[in-house]
């Protein structure tokens, strides 16, 4: 097999396999984990089920990799800190990527709240194990911050699970967000107000100047 052959064909794979991925996050969010069938998610893809099994092994292991990718998405802007990074760059970014991923992906953010409010049945191992490795290697950089007095002494894990959770909102409970509102869904104006609003109390809280927001 040549170079470019064996590329084409791991590019194939790559479309093939996405494109199970967000027919499941379809499917799983509309019908939940047990309602959901791997011939519904291949007929969302266009492909035949035998390819679904193929690709991706079972229904649980389609459903754990859906997960984790939703959970990868939102925290790959912290990937590459480190104790030179600004804390306040950083955190405003975390923020708004996590904003916009919610609204460009709000399947798959209902699916991983679904999972976490069933008891996380399907995700306990990588919660307690590679997630929390993850924060607590993210936190360590963090206290660092702290140390090198770039921002108020705050517990990193309690931050964390503030943005999540913060920014979550606004996906999770949308039809409560846009019945107050009275909008069908959030305009580009209404998320640069939460961005900013939620850099100027999460990041002011930390004793930081939000990096998109002038000093008074």
């Amino acid at each position: 097999m040549t170079v470019d052959t064996a590329n084409h064909e791991n590019a194939s794979r790559d479309r093939i396999e996405q494109s199970i991925l967000s027919a499941a996050e379809q499917v799983f969010a509309q019908y939940g984990y047990r309602g959901a069938s791997l011939q519904a998610i291949a007929d969302q893809a266009g492909l035949p089920k035998a390819n679904i099994l193929y690709y991706m092994g079972s229904k649980q292991a389609l459903y754990v990799r859906l997960l984790n990718r939703m959970m990868r998405r939102w925290n790959a802007v912290l990937e590459d800190i480190t104790p030179e990074s600004d804390p306040g760059q950083v955190l405003s970014d975390f923020i708004r990527t996590k904003m916009v991923l919610g609204q460009r992906y709000p399947e798959g953010s209902k699916l991983f709240a679904a999972e976490i409010l069933a008891g996380a049945p399907f995700l306990s191992d990588y919660l307690s194990g590679e997630l929390k490795e993850w924060v607590a290697s993210r936190a360590m950089i963090i206290r660092q911050w702290s140390i090198q007095g770039k921002m108020d002494n705050v517990d990193p894990r309690w931050l964390i699970f503030l943005i999540w959770s913060a920014t979550q909102h606004y996906t999770e409970y949308s039809a409560q967000v846009n019945g107050i509102l009275g909008s069908e869904a959030l305009s580009e104006m209404d998320l640069e107000s939460i961005c900013q609003f939620l850099e100027q109390v999460i990041l002011k809280g930390c004793g930081i100047q939000p990096p998109n927001i002038s000093s008074s």
